[in-house]
C-alpha cells in the first residue's frame, strides 16, 4: 500500500498542536511553526507510514490479530467502520482498565454479553416480567457498548494501532507491560514513548484519521487475500519428480525379492527377441513381453531334457565375466593413477562400468532362475504342462 505526500496535504496531516502544548521529544518530527501552530515535516512522516503499513501487512499476513483503538469522539465511528472492513477487533467507546493485563476477568464479561443476546433472542424471554426483561437488556447494551468490538478476540491481540497515544495513554501502558507492539499516529503534544513504530501527524481531524485508518484496513486486507491466495497442499499430497520415480520403478523388480516382476530384466539389460511375421502383434506392449517370456521359458524347459551334457556346462552360471571387468578396471586404475582418471581417460563414466556389470548379474541370475525351475518340477509333469501356462507363475 503506497500513499503519495499530495493526499497527507490534502488531508491536513502536517498540521500540529499550538506550539504551547508541545513535547520536547517530537522536535526531531517538527518541520517549524506558523500561527502559533507547529507543521509537521512530512518528508519523515511519509516513511515511517510506510513502514508502519509494512509491519501490520506482515502480522496480519502471519495471522496476527490486530486490534484498533480510538474512543475519542473524531475516530469512534471511523475506527469501527474501518476495522469491520478488514475483520479486526476494535475499540471504539471506552478503554476499560485492565482490558489487556486483566483479560480474564474482560474474557467473563464477553461470555454474559453472548449469554444475553442469546437469552434475548430465545422463546425463555416471555417467561419473564416486563422490568425483567428490561434489566438485563440495559445490561446487555451497556456490556455491548463497551465490548461489541472484542467479541471474538480470544486472548491478548499481536499489535495495537492507537490514534492518541495522549487519549489512550491506559491502553498503550498496558501494551508496555505486556509486550505487544504499538503502532500509533503521534502528534506534537504527545510522547512517543513506549510505541515502536510511530507516524508523526494530526490526531484530531477526521479527514486525517479517515486517511490513517483507510491505508490501515487496506494494507491489513491485502496482506490476508494474499495469504489466501497462496494455497497451500493439502495433507498427504507431496511433489514427485516424474523422472526419478520411473528410476524406482525400473529398479524395484531387481531390488524387491518379493515383487512379481523379479523375473524380468531392466529394460537396458533386455535382449530383443525376433518374433515371426505372420504372427499378429499383441494389441499392448506388456502383453507382447510376456508372450515372448512364457515362449522362451517354455522352450527351455522342453529341450532341457534333450540338452547335452557340454550345453547344460556352457549355461552354468558363471561370475567369470563380472570379475574380467573388474580386473580391468583395476589395471586401469593402476597404469593410469586412479579409476576416476582411467575412465576419463577410456571415455567412460560410472554408470557405464554399472552397465556392463549389471548385464552379467542378469543373465547369471536368469540362469539360476531356470534351473530352479527344472529342479523344483518333476519331468513328468513338466512335459503335460500346458503351453499357455507362466512357469514363473
Amino acid at each position: 500500500m503506497t500513499i503519495s505526500m499530495r493526499r497527507l496535504l490534502q488531508a491536513g496531516v502536517h498540521f500540529g498542536h499550538q506550539t504551547r502544548y508541545w513535547s520536547p521529544s517530537m522536535a526531531p518530527y517538527i518541520y517549524g511553526r506558523r500561527n502559533k501552530i507547529h507543521i509537521i515535516n512530512l518528508e519523515k512522516t511519509l516513511p515511517m507510514l510506510d513502514e508502519a503499513l509494512n509491519f501490520l501487512g506482515t502480522v496480519a499476513s502471519r495471522g496476527g490479530t490486530v486490534l484498533f483503538v480510538g474512543t475519542k469522539r473524531q475516530a469512534g465511528k471511523q475506527i469501527r467502520e474501518a476495522a469491520t472492513a478488514c475483520g479486526s477487533p476494535f475499540v471504539d467507546h471506552r478503554w476499560l482498565g485492565g482490558m489487556l493485563t486483566n483479560f480474564k476477568t474482560v474474557r467473563n464479561s464477553i461470555t454474559r454479553l453472548k449469554e444475553l443476546e442469546e437469552f434475548m433472542k430465545s422463546a425463555d424471554r416471555a417467561k419473564m416480567s416486563k422490568k425483567e426483561i428490561l434489566s438485563l437488556d440495559r445490561e446487555r447494551a451497556k456490556l455491548d457498548r463497551t465490548l461489541s468490538g472484542i467479541k471474538e478476540l480470544e486472548g491478548p491481540p499481536d499489535v495495537l494501532f492507537v490514534i492518541d497515544v495522549q487519549y489512550e495513554k491506559i491502553a498503550v501502558r498496558e501494551a508496555a507491560k505486556l509486550g505487544i507492539p504499538v503502532v500509533a499516529v503521534v502528534d506534537t503534544n504527545c510522547s512517543p514513548e513506549n510505541i515502536e513504530y510511530v507516524i508523526p501527524g494530526n490526531d484530531d481531524s477526521g479527514k486525517a484519521i479517515g486517511l490513517y485508518l483507510e491505508v490501515v484496513s487496506q494494507a491489513i486486507s491485502e496482506a490476508r487475500a494474499a495469504k489466501q491466495l497462496e494455497a497451500p497442499l493439502a495433507e498427504g499430497d507431496e511433489f514427485v519428480d516424474v523422472e526419478e520415480a520411473g528410476k524406482v520403478m525400473d529398479l524395484s523388480g531387481v531390488l524387491d525379492p518379493d515383487s512379481a516382476d523379479q523375473d524380468t530384466a531392466p529394460s537396458e539389460a533386455e535382449e530383443p527377441v525376433e518374433q515371426d511375421k505372420s504372427e499378429e502383434a499383441p494389441p499392448k506392449q506388456v502383453v507382447r513381453k510376456r508372450v515372448v517370456r512364457k515362449k522362451s521359458a517354455q522352450d527351455g524347459a522342453k529341450s532341457a531334457k534333450k540338452a547335452p551334457a557340454d550345453t547344460e556346462a556352457a549355461q552354468a552360471p558363471s561370475l567369470d565375466k563380472v570379475d574380467e571387468i573388474v580386473a580391468e578396471v583395476a589395471a586401469g586404475s593402476r597404469s593410469q593413477g586412479g579409476a576416476i582418471r582411467y575412465m576419463h581417460e577410456a571415455g567412460m563414466d560410472h554408470h557405464d562400468i554399472a552397465g556392463r556389470l549389471d548385464v552379467e548379474y542378469q543373465r547369471v541370475r536368469a540362469v539360476l532362475l531356470e534351473s530352479a525351475s527344472r529342479l523344483t518340477r518333476p519331468v513328468d509333469e513338466e512335459a503335460e504342462s500346458p503351453a499357455d501356462e507362466d512357469p514363473f507363475a
